[in-house]
Parts: C-alpha cells; structure tokens; sequence
C-alpha cells in the first residue's frame, strides 16, 4: 500500500482514542512498521475501503444477466414515467 502523499494530507486536528486487545495493536503495529503509515493514516484508508466496498454493487449471476438485458434493450417508458417527465419538465423550465 502505498503511503499518502504529504501534498493530499490535510492539516490533522481532529483526534480519536480507541482502545484495543493487545493483538489488534501488534497488528496496527506491524501494519504500520511495514508501510509506513500512521495509526491514523491506516484507520483512514481502511474507512475508505469499508466505505467504497459499501457503495459497491456486484451482481452475479441472474441479476447481472438481467441489469446487462435491461442496458441494452430498455423497456419502454410506462405513462407514469411520461407524465413524471413533463412534470418535470414544466417544473425547470427556465422562465
């Protein structure tokens, strides 16, 4: 893993205390005499990955099948689509 630039950081005010078993700190000490990141470099980017894997969406099987068919052969517009559209429409229309 690559250490964050010095450009990117932001100027660290904030400040967070946890307490841990001493197995999670060996581990958050190994992890940082590795890579060279801080305790809190680490909690930041291990956040970003929970948080990026949260927002994900992975479809497998059937469902990917059927999100791919509904790309490339979209259904038509119901009137309730149609008439949330105009609604819309008027609605922004600059004046």
């Amino acid at each position: 893993m690559p250490a964050i630039s010095k450009s990117k950081r932001e100027l660290k005010t904030d400040r967070i205390e946890l307490r841990v078993s001493p197995a999670a700190k060996q581990l958050i000490q190994r992890a940082m005499a590795v890579s060279g990141l801080t305790a809190g470099d680490l909690a930041f980017e291990a956040a970003r990955r929970v948080l990026d894997e949260h927002e994900r969406i992975v479809l497998s099987g059937e469902d990917k099948q059927a999100f791919l068919d509904a790309l490339l052969n979209p259904p038509e517009p119901t009137d309730k689509l149609v008439a949330a559209f105009k609604r819309h429409r008027e609605i922004t229309r600059p004046q």
